[in-house]
């Protein structure tokens, strides 16, 4: 019984969390991948095009809310999503117009389009923070929990409760059918091939015929799209504050190099490898421990290698180590 009331306690505390922040990791790395991969330049503003996309689907649920518009049930902001999606689309594509576009034309170097993307990212940063303002915003609403403790409790009969909410599910979910979307479109689409080949040898898809500016629209929209996706289920499984966003670049990051920078499969996989180090590494394992040893064995104190505070401790330390040891990945992505 001890035993079973462990392996629930892990489901409840790393399984079920690790999972879910996974998958937002995976959404948003794919986002950053798919700009190196074809564009050829790391986009530091990447986690605030997501805080953008958020912010947008924020705006929309609320004024769904102040109206009466539901999903019952679910979170309004799964209405509100294909408007910030529109919205996130606008951004990246004025936002590539009028700043990227002429350093591409210019051939500038890669190192150039990184320190330009800074300074886009401290542009959204401000400005998002300047119409939503740079404290916790809460915007979730309908059923909490597909199964909550007390439930779980009264059904087994074990001690400790498991938990699920359903922001989890629907991340889980929702990450499952963009993933399968998107290799499809990748794929099985014309634009999907033509944007694989310019990834793949840029000046045999230019002799090809292919329209270099529409495969970098293409690229951008799916990536607001991504952004906005990853984001918005990131707020509603914790909470939406803008500056968290410019944090999540780490992670982001973390996981789009471990898996192998441009390669989508490794980026999803290096989402649930950070998530679940994150999750593992700060979790306090006194509760499982006091379940699974003797009474004389069970420890005193919390049993956690690193406080919640210094999360992104972990993916930074994963990062250095995955650049000194194996700098291409784990699923070999692109060197330049």
């Amino acid at each position: 019984m001890d035993f079973l009331n462990a392996l629930v306690a892990i489901s409840n505390y790393i399984l079920m969390p690790g999972i879910a922040y996974g998958s937002q990791l995976a959404l948003g790395a794919l986002g950053a991948t798919l700009i190196y991969g074809i564009l050829r330049f790391s986009n530091f503003a990447h986690g605030d095009t997501m805080a953008f996309g958020t912010m947008v689907t924020i705006l929309v649920t609320w004024w769904m809310q102040s109206a009466g518009i539901s999903l019952g049930v679910l979170p309004t902001a799964l209405l509100a999503l294909p408007f910030g999606i529109l919205g996130c689309m606008a951004m990246v594509l004025f936002t590539d117009r009028y700043v990227y576009r002429f350093y591409r034309r210019q051939k500038a170097k890669p190192v150039i389009l990184v320190i330009v993307s800074m300074g886009v990212m401290f542009i959204l940063n401000g400005v998002v923070r300047f119409i939503i303002g740079p404290n916790d915003q809460r915007f979730a609403d309908g059923e909490r929990f597909i199964i909550s403790a007390r439930e779980f409790k009264e059904m087994t009969g074990l001690r400790e409760g498991l938990a699920i909410k359903t922001t989890q599910g629907i991340t889980v979910i929702t990450a499952v059918l963009v993933v399968i979307l998107l290799f499809w479109f990748l794929n099985r689409t014309r634009t999907g091939k033509s944007m694989r080949a310019y990834s793949d040898n840029e000046d045999l898809a230019l002799l090809s015929g292919i329209n270099p500016e529409r495969v970098v629209m293409y690229t951008w929209l799916i990536v607001a799209a991504l952004a906005t996706v990853a984001g918005t289920l990131y707020g509603l499984d914790k909470t939406f504050k803008p500056f968290t966003y410019f944090q999540l670049l780490l992670p982001i990051f973390a996981a789009a190099i471990v898996g192998g920078l441009g390669n989508p499969l490794g980026a999803i996989a290096g989402g649930y490898i950070i998530a679940f180090s994150e999750v593992t590494i700060t979790y306090a394992w006194k509760k499982v421990l006091k379940y699974l040893m003797p009474e004389s064995l069970e420890p005193s104190s919390l049993v956690q290698l690193l406080s919640t505070d210094y999360k992104f401790a972990v993916s930074f330390a994963i990062l250095l180590i995955v650049l000194l040891f194996k700098p291409t990945g784990l699923f070999s992505g692109k060197t330049a």
